[in-house]
């Protein structure tokens, strides 16, 4: 009897946005035509939070986004995709935002 072996795992990834908002109602404007950007991708907004503590170290942030998506090709799509792209200058007016990429 053969032994089966295991599929490759297809890794999910994750963006994570560091954030400072500088404009708050351009940030609320930024913030509500993203979604539309992340759907033909299957982004997934996890977390949209507000630092309360730094427990470790030093972060100058106030705010953090985490958006999963299926795999890193989605993600990089997603990023490089025509409607992203004309909501990064809105973004730059907004807020400082420095976004990461990871692989789960």
């Amino acid at each position: 009897m053969s032994e089966a072996r295991p599929s490759p795992s297809i890794s999910t990834a994750c963006l994570v946005g560091h954030i400072t908002v500088k404009d708050a109602a351009l940030w609320a404007e930024y913030r509500s035509r993203v979604p539309a950007t992340l759907a033909p991708w299957g982004g997934e907004l996890l977390l949209r939070g507000k630092r309360f503590a730094v427990l470790a170290g030093e972060h100058r942030h106030t705010d953090v986004v985490v958006i999963r998506f299926p795999n890193r090709a989605a993600l990089d799509g997603w990023h490089a995709s025509a409607a992203y792209q004309a909501l990064i200058p809105l973004r730059q007016q907004a807020a400082d935002v420095v976004l990461l990429a990871y692989e789960e």
